[in-house]
């Protein structure tokens, strides 16, 4: 086993300075077997990385099933089994609907705040989620409203500190009105930076860290996604991949000859990136990348510590210049993300 340092996050939460986006143990990205996510998983805490991330909505939804599939979180819960001691578990719940059918539903209110952590605790089979992010906000409920009820299950012993995706920099201003928030979720990568305008700016004010998902572009920035691949998962309905495949090869490029020139891999180089633009903004950053291999996540882990030179670091800076389409998926509309909110 191997151990990697801590960054702490707000409100006093420490975690592994590299986590573990769980989605794509459940068929996201292509089909997947139960054993050998839970393989993945624990070469994961093996290599160190113990900040482990789930959601209520990942996974298959049963038959018969209009709510959240909770299959990924059952999925963790076989780890979890006999090393809960090692992990700092992170869920989500918000999303009522499956993604990628349309516009998705959304709820935040107290019952259903109080509803969806129960159902998760049940399914992990812990009795304490160390944080606990809304996923989506609903729009036409104030945000206070939710927070509120997350915060009575904090004090309530069920949660230990909560978590913000995808909101505004106003949003969480307010949130933490409420109660302290320890962490946002939301893309930011290499050419994901929309965030930075504001809501990256406003953590580092209120003292909570941020948690980058997709930190490797789904996989693109790494080189090995094919076009092929995208046509068959639900990158079909993301515009960067589906309709840019081949002009955002440009971006890749740049992340290669970075990673040929300090001998790492392109994955190892759009981390350390991460890592660095956290730095310049002085707020606390764990990404958290997403792979059903565990050769993979050993290479992830890699990336704690590297450095880039100045010049490097430009380049990449730069590579956010040559890319062509939104962030968004097609299947959801503008307000799903922080930066259609702004």
């Amino acid at each position: 086993m191997t151990s990697l340092p801590t960054v702490t996050l707000g409100n006093g939460l420490d975690v592994s300075a590299l986590g573990f986006g769980s989605m794509a143990l459940s068929d996201v990205y292509g089909t997947t077997d139960p054993d050998d996510a839970v393989r993945t998983l624990h070469a994961a805490l093996d290599a160190g990385v113990t900040f482990l991330d789930t959601a209520d909505v990942y996974g298959t939804p049963r038959e018969g099933s209009t709510g959240p599939a909770g299959t990924n979180e059952e999925l963790l819960a076989r780890v979890l089994t006999d090393r809960r001691d090692e992990v700092q578990l992170a869920t989500k719940f918000g999303i009522t609907g499956k993604v990628g059918d349309g516009a998705v539903p959304t709820r935040g209110d107290r019952d259903y705040v109080r509803q969806s952590c129960e159902a998760s605790l049940r399914r992990l089979g812990v009795e304490t989620i160390d944080l606990h992010y809304m996923h989506r906000r609903q729009l036409d409920l104030p945000i206070t409203d939710t927070v509120a009820a997350m915060a009575e299950l904090v004090a309530e012993g069920k949660v230990r500190h909560l978590g913000l995706s995808e909101v505004t920099a106003a949003e969480l201003a307010e949130a933490t009105t409420v109660h302290p928030v320890a962490a946002v979720q939301s893309e930011w990568s290499i050419w994901s930076r929309d965030v930075e305008a504001n809501v990256v700016p406003k953590a580092r004010e209120l003292g909570v860290g941020f948690v980058p998902y997709s930190p490797l572009g789904r996989g693109f920035l790494t080189g090995t996604v094919t076009a092929e691949r995208v046509a068959s998962t639900m990158l079909s309905k993301q515009p960067r991949l589906a309709d840019h495949f081949e002009a955002n090869q440009k971006v890749v490029e740049v992340v290669r000859e970075v990673a040929a020139e300090l001998g790492v891999t392109p994955a190892q180089i759009a981390l350390a990136w991460v890592y660095a633009q956290g730095a310049a903004f002085g707020v606390p950053t764990v990404p958290i990348p997403g792979t059903r291999s565990a050769q993979r996540v050993v290479e992830n882990a890699g990336a704690v510590g590297l450095t880039l030179t100045a010049g490097q670091k430009a380049r990449l800076d730069a590579a956010a210049d040559l890319v062509e389409g939104g962030r968004n998926f097609t299947f959801s509309s503008d307000d799903w993300i922080s930066s259609g909110r702004e």
